[in-house]
C-alpha cells in the first residue's frame, strides 16, 4: 500500500475508533434512560453502528484495492464519511436533546 493510502485509511480507522468511543458513551446513556425513552436511544445507536460497519467496509476496499482504482475508491470513502458525520452528529444533538429533556422531566417530579 502506498504512503498516501495508507495514512488515508489509518486516518480513517483512528476518527472510527473516537467515534466508537462516541457512541459506547450513548450506549450508556440509553441504558439510563426512561425506558419509552430507551428503545429510540438504542435505535439510534444501532442506525449509527450500522452506517459504522458501512464505513470499515469501505476502508477494507480501500486496503485491498491496486494503486489505479484507489482514488475512486476514496471518493466513495469520502462520500460514506461525509453521510456518516452528519448522521452521527445529528443523531448526537437529538440524543443529548432528549437526554436533557428527561432529566429536566425527572427532576422536575422530584419536586413536586
Amino acid at each position: 500500500m502506498s504512503e498516501k493510502k495508507d495514512a488515508y485509511v489509518q486516518k480513517l480507522k483512528a476518527k472510527i475508533d473516537e467515534w466508537n468511543a462516541e457512541i459506547d458513551k450513548l450506549t450508556a446513556k440509553a441504558e439510563q434512560a426512561e425506558a419509552n425513552m430507551k428503545i429510540k436511544y438504542q435505535q439510534q445507536v444501532e442506525e449509527l453502528r450500522a452506517k459504522r460497519r458501512e464505513l470499515d467496509d469501505k476502508i477494507a476496499d480501500l486496503q485491498n484495492t491496486g494503486e489505479s482504482a484507489w482514488e475512486e475508491l476514496k471518493q466513495g470513502a469520502e462520500e460514506s464519511w461525509g453521510v456518516w458525520k452528519a448522521s452521527f452528529s445529528k443523531a448526537k444533538a437529538a440524543f443529548e436533546n432528549g437526554y436533557q429533556e428527561g432529566r429536566k422531566d425527572r427532576h422536575a417530579n422530584d419536586k413536586t
